[in-house]
């Protein structure tokens, strides 16, 4: 009980931040199937948010993903495409740095339904080294939740950034 009382205030103070904190930026996690579903929607989504920058990283190839933006009527401005990820953690590593030296301190985190999870898991971790907080806004899909062992695997990798500065992924860019 001891601990679980300190657990459920952090918890508690997390859910009632992230009420209140508006985020900055969109952070996309590329990655969606060849109809671009994930771009499809953080287009929708950035028309409602028309001040915030979008920060897209990986996924479908820059001139598709900038096709996608430009049909939605999205500025190109706002667009700051990565593509130095491999993985899902990298997604996340790539980024922070480059958001916080922008003084970001908030963002949405866009990715499908079934990928929050692990994605949520590293990014309290990644983002959350830097200080940075999220919201998530889940892309929906017909797809089931990917198995937990995907969350803890990533969770501990990007444990494993934080403390070293290495992901554990295998950089592909180099073969």
């Amino acid at each position: 009980m001891a601990f679980a009382l300190p657990l459920l205030m952090w918890w508690g103070y997390k859910e009632v931040k992230n009420q209140i904190v508006q985020p900055q930026a969109v952070l996309l996690l590329g990655g969606s199937t060849k109809n671009l579903e994930r771009e499809k929607f953080t287009a929708d989504f950035a028309k409602k948010h028309p001040n915030l920058p979008i920060w897209i990283s990986g996924g479908s190839p820059p001139r598709s993903t900038q096709k996608v933006f430009t049909r939605a009527g999205i500025d190109p401005d706002r667009l700051h495409l990565d593509y130095e990820a491999v993985d899902t953690v990298t997604n996340f590593t790539t980024l922070v740095d480059d958001l916080q030296a922008h003084g970001i301190k908030s963002v949405y985190l866009i990715t499908s339904d079934f990928h929050m999870r692990r994605a949520s898991v590293i990014g309290e971790i990644v983002l959350g080294s830097r200080g940075i907080e999220f919201k998530t806004v889940p892309v929906p899909s017909e797809k089931p939740p990917e198995p937990i062992e995907k969350s803890l695997r990533d969770g501990a990798r990007a444990i494993l950034w934080v403390a070293t500065g290495y992901t554990g992924a295998e950089d592909t860019r180099a073969k």
